[in-house]
């Protein structure tokens, strides 16, 4: 008996091994960041800029803050650009005038939303997320969530639409 479980378990240990070294060497060719080319993250840096954003809902509000655990507004798409490597002014007013201007109706996920809450200068600024919803850090505390264009108070104070990348 042992003799013939022996003969049977030599090519099953074969076998487990060249599928264990096949395996391994799979993994091996696996890229390093998640997701796969031409998937919206990788091929869209909006995408990419949204995702941070959307990564830090409910951080705490902060005056002048900048991540990782506190924000302001600006500070929200300071910390949301820098994860992909761009570098942005840092106040709303300044994100404002570096923009590439976006109409509303052509606003894509990952780019800026701004806005005139208290006087004619812009004074904040959201990440869009498609469909009228943009991730923002209100200004009067409370944390990083979500909020729609059609809100009231927002959509009376819109001043624009913005892109700080290259949309590809």
């Amino acid at each position: 008996m042992t003799r013939w479980i022996c003969s049977i378990s030599r090519p099953v240990a074969a076998r487990s091994l060249l599928l264990v070294l096949v395996l391994t060497a799979l993994a091996a060719c696996t890229p390093f960041r998640a997701g796969l080319p031409g998937d919206p993250v990788t091929a869209d840096p909006g995408y990419a800029v949204l995702q941070a954003a959307q990564g830090r809902i409910g951080a705490p509000y902060k005056y002048g803050g900048t991540g990782p655990d506190a924000f302001d507004c600006s500070g929200l798409v300071t910390y949301a650009h820098r994860q992909i490597g761009i570098a942005v002014p840092r106040t709303a007013a300044q994100q404002f005038a570096a923009a590439t201007p976006v109409k509303r109706g052509e606003l894509r996920p990952g780019d800026l939303v701004f806005f005139r809450l208290e006087s004619r200068n812009v004074s904040h600024v959201g990440i869009y997320a498609g469909d009228g919803r943009f991730v923002h850090a209100p200004q009067r505390g409370g944390n990083v969530r979500m909020a729609g264009l059609d809100e009231e108070h927002f959509r009376r104070s819109f001043a624009g639409g913005g892109r700080l990348y290259a949309h590809p």
